[in-house]
């Protein structure tokens, strides 16, 4: 009788736990279910996305610092952060040439050729 009874009982846990496993997946493979793990994911690559190209920034940012103090090029107060100034020789050297070599710009009109 006992064995009856624990087979039965047995069976019959085996029985809710399948169903419910089973009713789990199902939930999962909903239209619903499915959108918003495809949108968690994208969030998710979105995140991994941003990080990177903050990784990317930082280096960039290093580098441009190392190639800065290589060339001897400093920070000049009266600039923006972002742009730099020529050390003073090359920097007048650079105006000079500019000078000497200003040709005007001609322009092209395309409709001057029909």
């Amino acid at each position: 009788m006992f064995r009856r009874a624990f087979w039965f009982t047995a069976g019959a846990a085996a029985g809710v736990w399948a169903t419910t496993k089973v009713n789990r997946q199902l939930k999962k493979l909903t239209p619903e279910s499915l959108a918003a793990q495809a949108a968690d994911r994208a969030v998710e690559a979105g995140h991994r996305l941003k990080d990177f190209a903050l990784d990317v920034r930082a280096g960039m940012t290093q580098r441009e610092d190392e190639l800065n103090d290589a060339l001897g090029l400093h920070q000049d107060p009266d600039r923006p952060d972002n742009v730099t100034a020529l050390p003073g020789p090359r920097r007048l050297r650079a105006v000079r040439n500019d000078q000497i070599n200003h040709r005007p710009k001609l322009s092209y009109n395309r409709n001057e050729d029909h």
